[in-house]
């Protein structure tokens, strides 16, 4: 009878799996690690833009609120400035406010009663 020999160079099947699977396994919590990192970072930045921008949104309706009552300004004051071209208009502005009349005119004053004679 023959002894057979094992050969301690040969590779071992079973060894082989254990340490390519170890290999793989800490290859993949690596991979998760990163993944858990960047997934952290990614929700921090995401929540932390959201605030900025719910902030800026209301900055930028009371900017245009802002807005549209200067422009309502604007188109109240170039209307006036139309009108204040106009003499009969400035006549007019000068009969109410300044008790001025035309030559010739004869001022008819309403006087208001009083509240306590009903």
């Amino acid at each position: 009878m023959r002894a057979v020999k094992t050969n301690s160079n040969l590779p071992n099947p079973k060894n082989q799996t254990s340490n390519s699977s170890v290999g793989a396994r800490r290859r993949l919590r690596i991979w998760m690690g990163f993944m858990i990192l960047f997934l952290g970072w990614a929700s921090y930045t995401f929540i932390s833009q959201s605030g900025e921008i719910s902030k800026k949104s209301h900055q930028l309706a009371e900017r245009q609120a802002a807005k549209a009552t200067s422009e309502q300004a604007v188109g109240q004051l170039k209307y006036e400035l139309n009108r204040l071209k106009d003499p009969e208009y400035i006549g007019q502005i000068a009969m109410k406010k300044y008790g001025l009349y035309r030559p010739g005119e004869i001022p008819v004053r309403i006087s208001q009663p009083e509240a306590g004679n009903d």
